[in-house]
């Protein structure tokens, strides 16, 4: 297309020609326009064409090989697709050129709009490939460090002691109290500014002051540093709810989900209090027993003999609800449907803590003791009653159960038997 006359072509006609004898190309070009005179009428006659500029210049390459010419025909065409087909087909009546006879095939019409859509849609995925390769990356990392640097400028020390802390400390009615000054950054980083240190396993006075005017949220590490924080806490401290990082995880290096998700799961002080005893009560009972051996000139009327009950313990009877605890219970399972929440709750009913039901599992793991009954919005399978024989728990009222009530010892109540 290259030497096409720049006419506003639309179609391009690409078309073969075979002679029988050696031609020149201006022979070629006369015998297209003398054959085709008057053929298809004054509107299409190819001198007129080619005036108004419709038809663009004719491009005829010739090969000759062994006495005979093989060539193309290329013809630019402005008009509408069923004129420029009419002149396509014009073209095959050439049956003679000069002395020689010649054959003539149009190949295809080539719709040039189509080959520059094409180039416009390739180009424009080179484009935004590159768009998205460099310029995308270099605004992100942009907004990334000017949205750091300024965190870092909101890190402020705060009271006598110069914790480091966010800058809504005094705005607050609650405050987060983390550790170090690397866990305020991180909350900082994902938008929590009512974030204070302690700088240490003590606890400042500016923190203990602090619990006397606004609610407190210990959030500590999922070690057993964090247990021993949380234990020097509520000693000192009137902390009102507690919350840990995952097991084997620092506070300093959540993402945001796990941080939400560790915040939306905290639990009362009352109950980290029996946590941390339940804690302490299972690492007493490792600790081996030393018996010293009987000596061996004891009568054997003093040995003691093993009691029966010892050898066939009596079986346990299982639980029963209240009139006034079933009603109770009822009225809470009915304002959890749809929620998929779950309450665990102690001896009073009160409610030590709102769960999600993915996580009613492992938050029953981790509390050994306190918990007599659980309400939740699903259905009771075998894992969850696996996990709850081995606590306190008596009472699982839930939606369904696919347990058999009687298989085990704990009491499930469904919404059918309410």
């Amino acid at each position: 297309m290259g030497k096409i006359s720049p006419v506003s072509s639309k179609y391009i006609i690409n078309s073969t020609i075979e002679i029988e004898g050696v031609v020149d190309r201006p022979d070629v070009i006369g015998a297209i326009f003398g054959q085709t005179e008057g053929l298809l009428g004054e509107d299409l006659e190819l001198r007129e064409l080619q005036r108004s500029g419709r038809i663009g210049r004719i491009e005829v390459n010739i090969d000759t090989k062994g006495g005979k010419s093989i060539g193309s025909i290329i013809i630019p065409s402005s008009l509408d697709k069923a004129e420029t087909a009419i002149v396509a087909a014009a073209l095959e009546i050439i049956q003679r050129i000069g002395p020689c006879n010649a054959k003539v095939k149009v190949q295809n019409i080539e719709d040039v709009r189509v080959s520059k859509r094409s180039f416009v849609i390739e180009r424009a995925k080179q484009l935004l490939k590159q768009l998205m390769d460099k310029v995308m990356p270099d605004s992100t990392e942009i907004a990334e460090e000017v949205a750091y640097s300024v965190r870092v400028m909101e890190v402020c020390e705060y009271g006598k002691d110069r914790l480091p802390a966010g800058p809504c400390i005094d705005d607050s009615d609650e405050i987060i109290v983390v550790e170090g000054r690397a866990d305020v950054l991180t909350l900082l980083k994902h938008g929590f500014k009512n974030v204070i240190a302690m700088n240490g396993t003590s606890v400042p006075q500016t923190v203990i002051d602090l619990s006397h005017r606004k609610d407190l949220v210990a959030f500590v590490d999922g070690d057993r540093g964090g247990n021993l924080i949380i234990r020097d806490l509520l000693n000192v401290a009137e902390i009102d709810f507690v919350t840990r990082a995952p097991d084997g995880k620092e506070v300093e290096e959540l993402a945001k989900k796990e941080i939400h998700k560790a915040l939306r799961s905290r639990i009362t002080a009352e109950q980290a209090k029996l946590e941390l005893s339940s804690i302490d009560t299972s690492q007493s009972i490792r600790r081996p027993v030393i018996t010293r051996p009987m000596p061996a000139s004891m009568p054997t009327a003093a040995v003691p003999r093993p009691m029966p009950a010892m050898s066939a313990p009596a079986p346990r009877l299982k639980p029963a609800l209240r009139d006034e605890e079933r009603r109770h219970l009822g009225e809470m399972l009915e304002s959890l449907i749809g929620t998929r929440g779950a309450y665990v709750l102690d001896e009073k009913l009160s409610v030590l803590g709102k769960v999600p039901f993915a996580e009613l599992n492992s938050t029953l793991k981790s509390l050994n003791a306190g918990v007599y009954a659980v309400v939740f919005d699903g259905v009771v399978d075998a894992s969850l009653v696996e996990v709850a024989d081995k606590t306190s728990i008596k009472h699982i009222v839930a939606m369904d159960s696919k347990v058999d009530p009687a298989s085990c010892r704990l009491n499930i109540v469904t919404a059918a038997m309410l």
